[in-house]
């Protein structure tokens, strides 16, 4: 019983649309302050005060206090993934659409989940990663880093054999709520994002949850596995540019 109470209640915090839009604008992992998530929700400082104060207490978030400034994250990647999960939940809706606003196509292209990188390319990297034969699929929804797969990681300077296994193993299949594919979560997504940021193959948005690729990862993508980064840019915008609801819009946006 418990259980269904903690679902019930859990449901009915993320289901109010100012809530969900500051839960989203906090996917990334980073913690903000409450100025910044009334503005990602379009709600005053007072609103958004009375929902932060219901989340905390529902378990959503956890806050730090800095001085005479509060910031707010979500309680943990558990959250981050429930929260992606129930946004690729539902059928295509039967609405009226219009296209993406640049920020909305920069999010699908490429953004963090939590730790780790979503979006067209981070499905993109997982796919190469599968068909060049460096991952596999594993069973509980894991993937297995093969021995050619750890060499090439080596190669980047990721020794994988350094990571500690989480609960689903070194590296977890997470569903994208914008592809619908896999991308690699885990600890090995959250080193391998990291090391790309660190050597400037990416760059993550202080603003947001979105992620550019730089013209020496667009290069190496290339050479190490194939990927025309600006043609899954592309893809990803046209794919998505007259196909989305608008309903989804906000969230994607925040």
């Amino acid at each position: 019983m418990p259980l269904q109470l903690n679902l019930t209640s859990a449901a009915f915090l993320i289901a109010d649309p100012a809530r969900s839009a500051m839960l989203m604008s906090l996917v990334d992992g980073r913690a903000r302050p409450a100025g910044e998530l009334a503005y990602a929700a379009g709600i005053t400082a007072q609103t958004a005060s009375s929902h932060l104060a219901k989340l905390l207490a529902g378990g959503l978030l956890t806050v730090e206090t800095e001085g005479r400034h509060r910031y707010y994250r979500l309680a943990g990647e558990h959250v981050a993934h429930a929260l992606e999960i129930l946004a690729s939940i539902g059928p295509e809706p039967q609405v009226q659409r219009r296209p993406l606003g640049a920020s909305a196509e920069r999010l699908r292209f490429a953004r963090c989940c939590y730790d780790h990188l979503a979006g067209s390319l981070g499905v993109a990297m997982t796919q190469a990663l599968v068909a060049r034969g460096y991952l596999h699929d594993g069973t509980d929804k894991r993937f297995e880093v093969t021995a050619a797969g750890a060499d090439w990681f080596a190669r980047l300077g990721l020794d994988t054999a350094s990571i500690k296994p989480g609960r689903a193993g070194i590296a977890r299949q997470c569903l994208d709520w914008t592809e619908r594919e896999h991308h690699v979560a885990g600890p090995l997504g959250t080193r391998l994002l990291g090391l790309l940021c660190e050597q400037g193959w990416l760059i993550r948005s202080k603003a947001s949850r979105a992620v550019q690729v730089t013209p020496k990862g667009a290069a190496l993508l290339r050479e190490m596995l194939g990927i025309d980064a600006i043609a899954v840019m592309r893809a990803s915008a046209a794919e998505h540019r007259s196909d989305t609801p608008v309903a989804a819009d906000r969230a994607c946006a925040s």
